[in-house]
């Protein structure tokens, strides 16, 4: 598939996995990896930050789309592909923008600080 139309995909399988992490017959562990992708994805906070240039944009370009794969194989396909058409046009305008979507991420920045300071006391 050629990128540009993997692209548009991925704009449509994001809020396609939001409505499915809400619907009852979606199995659980695909609703806890939507859960993961969904915050994520909204969140403003990334695991490696925009502003480190090339690798600050690996996430958007690597693990979102890997991502977003691992969970639509956990899905049956004819359960997603009518979450793709509820998706249609579900966030047209713009994306919510929700903070409690950045907890996991600065959660995980924190331990990350957390383990280097520790790390540091241990060492001095």
């Amino acid at each position: 598939m050629e990128w540009k139309a993997r692209a548009k995909q991925l704009k449509l399988d994001i809020p396609a996995i939001f409505i499915a992490m809400h619907k009852k017959e979606t199995p659980l562990q695909a609703k806890i990896m939507g859960g993961v992708i969904v915050a994520y994805a909204l969140s403003p906070i990334d695991i490696i930050p925009d502003f480190i240039p090339v690798l600050g944009l690996l996430d958007e370009l690597i693990l979102l789309p890997v991502l977003v794969a691992v969970m639509i194989k956990m899905i049956p396909e004819e359960m997603m592909d009518r979450y793709r058409v509820e998706a249609e046009g579900l966030w047209a305008d713009k994306k919510p923008q929700r903070w409690y979507y950045a907890i996991p991420v600065v959660l995980f920045w924190l331990l990350l600080v957390g383990l280097v300071w520790l790390l540091f006391r241990i060492a001095t």
